[in-house]
């Protein structure tokens, strides 16, 4: 008896859009740091293409934006977890992402999957999760922040742009193609929790779609896992 193929997940959906410049507006170890991780909300709609969004920036561009991180994500499922651990005024926005997601988090979004966005040609690839950064720490005043979002698989991730189009509040992502059966959570997993496992990440590792910069990364795990 032949099973039925599983059903296609549901849509997920753009709950905030937002972009901001980089200025040196985080005080650290007794100076300000650059950091584009305030970003503004928009209304209305944006071009989305291989760069990213216009009047987006970052302000470290050995760790941040390229083709590989052109759209940082952050699913809202997590929200809840963070206000009580963290700060209660955390919600969109609260990790510099550009695009606040309903219906898809680190487990569910797999390295490679492809998606269209919204109805107006954009196509979309799930490229890397986001590598927490120290700055998301200094912005909320929490020390173990940073770790924890590794540590317990809510980083976010990040988008290429496979075919450009607009991207605006209450676009869907509807899965286009499945290519891998590496979760973001699974990199995130083996990258800072379970750095012993081997096996696992090699299996990472190996597909090609993940971002080279996290491919390089996970190298250097391995010569000492």
């Amino acid at each position: 008896m032949t099973s039925a193929p599983a059903p296609a997940p549901a849509p997920a959906r753009v709950i905030s859009l937002r972009v901001g410049g980089a200025g040196p507006v985080l005080p650290f170890r007794g100076h300000m740091v650059r950091s584009g991780i305030y970003k503004d909300a928009v209304d209305g709609r944006l071009p989305l293409t291989a760069d990213g969004l216009p009047g987006d920036e970052q302000a470290d561009l050995s760790v941040h934006g390229g083709p590989d991180k052109a759209v940082c994500c952050y699913p809202s499922e997590h929200f809840g977890h963070w206000r009580e651990a963290i700060h209660p005024d955390i919600g969109d926005g609260a990790f510099g992402e550009n695009l606040t997601l309903a219906g898809l988090t680190e487990h569910d979004a797999h390295i490679g999957d492809t998606y269209t966005l919204g109805d107006d040609g954009a196509v979309v690839q799930v490229s890397q999760p986001r590598g927490p950064c120290y700055k998301v720490g200094v912005r909320w005043s929490s020390k173990a922040l940073v770790r924890l979002m590794g540590e317990d698989l809510k980083a976010g991730f990040y988008l290429r742009v496979l075919a450009p189009g607009t991207v605006g509040v209450g676009d869907a992502l509807t899965l286009a193609d499945r290519v891998s059966d590496v979760t973001v959570a699974e990199v995130l997993r083996v990258t800072y929790r379970d750095r012993h496992d081997a096996a696992a990440m090699r299996h990472v590792r190996a597909v090609p779609e993940l971002a080279e910069q996290w491919r390089r990364a996970l190298d250097h795990l391995l010569t000492r896992a």
